[in-house]
C-alpha cells in the first residue's frame, strides 16, 4: 500500500471551483496507485466566513485570553467544516471518503491549549479506512487530549498535521498544496528572474522559513526530516512539478547558493563599553533582554562592544529597558537582513568576498554580516533591499 499525504491550504479549498482542482489532484494520485490521506485547512483567509480569524472575531479578546479551551474549540471549527465539505464534493465523483477531526484521526496531544504538543498518534483508524478503500479527509491544525478536549497545534498547524501523519504512517511522500508553484530562488515580486527551486534540503528550508519565507511551517519540516519523508510543495492551481524537500537537496546546479530571502523591520543596536564605564548593567544586558522576551539576532559580541539587531516592534520596550539600566547606545532603524542560503557554501573560500563586492558595485553599504555553514547574512538599509537582492541573485546566477 503506497500511502500519500495530500495537504490543501485555505486558498485551495476556498471555493467550489478550487475544490474541483483539489479533487483532480486526489483522483490523479489514486490513478498513480497511491492511497491518499487528505489534510485540509479552514476555507479561505481572514474575512472569509469560515476562516480561523473570522471565527475568532466572534468572541471577545477577554474571553479568548481567559478560556483557551473554548478558544481552541471555535478555532478548530473551520478545519472541521472543510473536511465535511470536501467529503461531500468527493462523493459526487464516486470517491468514498470519511471526514475526521484531528482527534478522530488519532492525534493525541497535551492540554497546552492554543499550542498543543503531540504526545501520540494512533494510526489504527486511518489504516482501517484506507484498507477498506476509503479516503480519510482529516482536519488539520487540531488534535485531542486524552480526556477528549479539542486542541490546536499553533499557527501553521495544518502543515504540521500533514507531516505528523506522514511520519506516523511511513507515507511515501507528503504533498503540501498551496497557491504558489513551490519555493523560489527569491521573491518574484522583487526579482523578476527568480526561478523555481526543484530540489532543496531540509536544512536549507529551515533557513528559508526562519529568515522570512513563509511557504511551509518549520515544525512541519523538522518532523518530516526526522522521519526522512520527502516533502513536496505544489500548486493546487497548476500542474507544476513543485519543490521537493529531502535530505540532500539538488546536485544538478553549478551555483553554490540555493536562494535568497530577507526580513524587514530590523533595528541595529550598538552598545560599547567605552560609553558605559562603571555601569555593571553592561555585562548583563543580553540576559535582561532575554528576560524581557526581546529576541536578538546577528549578534557580534566583542570585548569592548556588542552589536545586534532586534525587530522594530520591540524598539520601544528596548528603549525603556536601556533607560532603566542607564546604558548608552546607538541605533539604526529601517534595516533589512538579507539571507543567502546554500548547503554547498561550506568550505568554499571567497563567498563572503563575492557578496561584499557585488553590493559595493551597487554602492550599498553593508552594516553588519554573519555566516554559518549554510547561510550568509547581510544587514543593509531597507531602502536598498530590492536592489541588494537583485544584485546578489545575479552574482550567484540564480535566475
Amino acid at each position: 500500500m503506497r500511502l500519500l499525504i495530500q495537504k490543501f491550504g485555505g486558498t485551495s479549498v476556498s471555493s467550489h471551483e478550487r475544490r474541483q482542482l483539489v479533487i483532480d489532484k486526489i483522483i490523479h494520485a489514486i490513478k498513480e496507485g497511491f492511497s491518499p490521506i487528505v489534510v485540509v485547512s479552514a476555507m479561505g483567509r481572514k474575512n472569509d466566513p469560515y476562516a480561523t480569524d473570522t471565527l475568532l472575531s466572534l468572541i471577545s479578546d477577554d474571553f479568548k485570553s481567559k478560556n483557551l479551551l473554548a478558544t481552541d474549540l471555535i478555532m478548530s471549527c473551520g478545519e472541521t467544516i472543510s473536511t465535511v465539505v470536501m467529503a461531500d464534493e468527493l462523493s459526487k465523483f464516486g470517491i468514498d471518503s470519511v471526514p475526521l477531526t484531528g482527534g478522530q484521526s488519532g492525534i493525541i496531544t497535551d492540554s497546552n491549549f492554543n499550542n498543543a504538543q503531540v504526545l501520540n498518534i494512533n494510526t489504527e483508524t486511518l489504516l482501517n479506512l484506507v484498507e477498506s478503500g476509503k479516503v480519510p479527509v482529516v482536519a488539520g491544525f487540531q488534535g485531542q487530549t486524552k480526556d477528549g478536549f479539542t486542541t490546536t497545534l499553533g499557527r501553521g498547524g495544518s502543515d504540521v498535521t500533514a507531516s505528523l501523519l506522514g511520519v506516523a504512517l511511513n507515507a511515501e511522500k507528503i504533498y503540501i498544496y498551496t497557491d504558489v508553484d513551490g519555493i523560489m530562488t527569491a521573491d518574484p515580486r522583487i526579482v523578476s528572474e527568480a526561478s523555481l527551486i526543484e530540489e532543496i534540503s531540509y536544512n536549507e528550508v529551515f533557513q528559508f522559513a526562519h529568515q522570512g519565507a513563509k511557504v511551509i511551517h518549520p515544525r512541519a519540516v523538522e518532523i518530516a526530516m526526522k522521519g526522512n519523508i520527502p516533502l513536496v510543495i505544489k500548486n493546487t492551481l497548476s500542474n507544476c512539478g513543485g519543490t521537493v524537500i529531502n535530505n540532500t537537496g539538488s546536485f544538478n546546479t553549478e551555483s553554490v547558493m540555493t536562494g535568497i530571502t530577507h526580513m524587514s523591520n530590523r533595528v541595529q543596536l550598538r552598545v560599547s563599553l567605552a560609553d558605559n564605564k562603571n555601569n555593571d548593567s553592561y555585562a548583563v544586558l543580553l540576559d535582561v533582554l532575554a528576560q524581557n522576551m526581546i529576541s536578538i539576532d546577528l549578534i557580534n559580541v566583542f570585548p569592548k562592544e556588542s552589536i545586534f539587531t532586534i525587530d522594530s516592534k520591540d524598539l520601544e520596550k528596548f528603549n525603556e529597558i536601556m533607560s532603566v539600566l542607564e546604558l548608552k547606545y546607538t541605533c539604526i532603524e529601517n534595516c533589512s537582513k538579507i539571507a543567502l542560503i546554500g548547503s554547498r557554501i561550506r568550505g568554499v573560500p571567497g563567498i563572503m568576498a563575492r557578496v561584499l563586492k557585488a553590493l559595493a558595485k551597487e554602492n550599498i553599504e553593508v552594516l553588519q554580516t554573519a555566516d554559518s555553514h549554510t547561510t550568509i547574512w547581510c544587514l543593509v538599509e531597507s531602502k536598498f533591499t530590492d536592489q541588494a537582492i537583485n544584485a546578489l541573485h545575479k552574482e550567484f546566477s540564480l535566475g
